[in-house]
Parts: structure tokens; C-alpha cells; sequence
């Protein structure tokens, strides 16, 4: 079976939107190659975010009309893109948006029917990446870090700065990966409340004082004790993080200094226990340059940022490698990552058969 090009797509928890990339794979002696041919990212409508953000508090007969919704969002918006950039799609890989993730209950859900998005655009889906990981005793996440190790494996270490940040690095011939701490999420959740989408390079953050008694209590939540396999989800963060930050009433720039603090120390604290020389840095926050320089303060790694598109788009990029992957039946998860019983291929497979 020849897949030439695959559209992956992929929607974070800081629902900044919708990423599609068209990509292509090459499998080598050594490694892998690939090719980010073209690749979008389409905003959400603040229709969109409730949908989304909204999506965990509803029935079960309307969180399946969200699921359906979505999925058809989803397979209109990678018919457009295919229109407009004048590409072909042989596979689509969807990662979907993550509404509940509470792996230690064996739940997890991605809004965004696969089923749709085959039925919709009448080209073979992949989606529901976690359900069958979580059903081993895994995560379920990080899923990263397969594509981390075929397609970036010159690197001692990747970190990904999204909603959440997390690194895969390999110890002992085996890829180690878990979730480090929130980033986008709750960086975006304040500049919202001082009435900006983000908080851009850092501006409103470096103008902020460290509050000392919250970032010790950041810092202290038992989450940063656990040993990997770990992984983390907004469930999580609104339980265990946004309290602890709502009980300090003070000034919006403050809050985002002792933030900043925080996730740079916890990024520092991983990064330095990897052993490496030298990080891949992408994701969103690798574009925040009074993050990345408090990081690189806290730390003897070399990071390095990828061109654009890699920055932006490794996490849709590498869910195209998955989907590929299980679409030719192939492992595309690592229990040594996950925790799961064994190493997996994930995914559910929506096959349109050739007319």
C-alpha cells in the first residue's frame, strides 16, 4: 500500500485552532525523512471554542452531537485546505480535541468523529489515537514521542511547548516521555482576563513581580513528585492549578511573572535530569522569547528551534506519521512512553474503499 500524501491534524488544549499539514514520509536505511508540503492553521470562532471548551459538561446525547459536529467541522475544513493549497490526500491522521482525560479511570475522549471526517471528505480517517493505549493500563499520552524518535532522533531531547509542555528523550535504548507542566493553557486563561488572546513574546509577564508564597505552592503540587509514565489534562489543571492562582488577588502581570517562573523551572528541572547536550524546542511557546529566555537561564542544554513549519506543525506532522503507521498496521506507540501493557498500534481506522 502506497501513501504519498497524508494530511494530519491536530487541535491543543489552548485552542488556539485547527491544525491541518500535508506531509509526506520516506522511510530510509537509518531514518525517516519527511516533507511538510503545506499547512494551516485555521482560528476558532468563539462559536467554536464553547463548542469545544463546553463539550465536558454536556448530556451524553448532545456531547455525541458536538462529536459529530466537530468531525464534519473538521472534514470541511481539510477539503478547503486540500482546494486551496491544490494538494491530494491519499490518509487523513486526526488527533481530535481532547475532552476528558483521566487515564487512571481508563477514560478518554477526543471530540471529533473519525467517522465524519471519512464520510465527509470521502478519504480514509485515522482518529481515536488514546482509547486503545488507556485500554492497556496506559496514558494514553504523550503519542509524540514515537515520531520524536523516527523523525528527530539527532536530537538528545524534543520539547514540545503547547497547552502543555512535554519532552521525549531516550534513556537505556528505550524513549522515555511524559507531560512536564501547563504552559499556553494557563498563560492564555490570564491574558484573557486582562482582555488579550495571549500573552505576546512576554510583554504583560516581564513587566510582572514574582509572587514568592504562589510560585513555592506551584512548584510544591505533587504532581512534579510523580515518576513517568505521566501525563496531564485540563481536568488537572482546573483542579489542581487554577486555585491555587485564583487565591492571590492580585495583578494580572504578577500572576503571569510567577507563572512564567514556574514553568520555566519545571522545563529547567527536566531538561537538566535528560543528560543531553542539545533540545528540539517547537510548539507555540518557542516563539515566546521571555519564556524561552528564562528557560535557557535555567539550564545547560542547547535549545534549538526547528524553520517554521516544524515549529509550528511537528505535532499534526507526526499524528500523519501514526495514522500512516496504523493504517499499514504497523506500532506507533511505545509502552516504555505510555505505561501501557505493551507497545500498540493505535488508532481507529475509517477506511473509504477506491471507487
Amino acid at each position: 500500500m502506497t501513501l504519498k500524501y497524508i494530511i494530519g491534524t491536530m487541535s491543543g488544549t489552548s485552542l488556539d485552532g485547527l491544525d491541518i499539514a500535508c506531509c509526506s514520509f520516506a522511510r530510509g536505511k537509518n531514518r525517516w525523512e519527511y516533507t511538510i508540503k503545506e499547512a494551516i492553521t485555521i482560528p476558532y470562532t468563539p462559536d467554536l471554542v464553547n463548542l469545544l471548551k463546553g463539550a465536558a459538561g454536556c448530556s451524553g446525547m448532545e456531547l455525541i452531537e458536538r462529536h459529530h459536529e466537530y468531525g464534519k467541522y473538521i472534514g470541511s475544513e481539510v477539503l478547503h485546505f486540500l482546494e486551496l493549497k491544490k494538494c491530494k490526500a491519499d490518509l487523513i491522521a486526526s488527533h481530535g480535541h481532547t475532552v476528558f482525560h483521566q487515564p487512571g479511570k481508563g477514560i478518554a475522549f477526543q471530540l471529533g468523529n473519525g467517522a465524519a471526517i471519512a464520510a465527509f471528505t470521502g478519504i480514509s480517517t485515522v482518529s481515536d489515537f488514546r482509547i486503545l493505549d488507556v485500554a492497556h493500563g496506559g496514558q494514553g499520552a504523550p503519542l509524540v514521542p514515537f515520531g520524536d524518535r523516527l523523525l528527530f532522533g539527532e536530537y538528545d531531547a524534543c520539547l514540545n511547548l503547547g497547552g502543555f509542555s512535554n519532552i521525549s528523550f531516550e534513556k537505556g535504548n528505550r524513549r522515555i516521555a511524559y507531560d512536564i507542566c501547563p504552559v499556553n493553557t494557563v498563560i492564555n486563561l490570564l491574558s484573557q482576563k486582562a482582555g488579550f488572546a495571549m500573552d505576546k513574546n512576554g510583554a504583560m509577564a516581564a513587566g510582572g513581580m514574582i509572587i514568592p508564597p504562589l510560585l513555592s505552592e506551584l512548584n510544591d503540587i505533587e504532581y512534579y513528585r510523580k515518576q513517568f509514565p505521566k501525563s496531564l489534562g485540563l481536568e488537572w489543571l482546573e483542579q489542581q492549578v487554577l486555585p491555587l492562582i485564583a487565591a492571590h488577588r492580585t495583578g494580572i502581570p504578577d500572576l503571569l511573572r510567577t507563572v512564567y517562573e514556574h514553568i520555566s523551572l519545571q522545563i529547567a528541572v527536566a531538561l537538566n535530569s535528560t543528560g543531553g547536550k542539545n533540545v528540539l524546542v517547537t510548539g507555540g511557546g518557542a516563539c515566546n522569547n521571555f519564556l524561552m529566555d528564562l528557560i535557557a537561564k535555567k539550564t545547560r542544554i542547547r535549545l534549538i528551534i526547528p524553520e517554521e513549519k516544524t515549529v509550528h506543525y511537528k505535532e499534526a506532522l507526526i499524528f500523519g506519521l501514526l495514522g500512516m503507521l496504523r493504517y499499514l498496521g504497523e506500532i506507533n506507540s511505545y509502552s516504555s512512553v505510555t505505561g501501557a501493557s505493551r507497545d500498540l498500534s493505535l488508532g481507529v481506522v475509517h477506511l473509504i474503499n477506491a471507487q
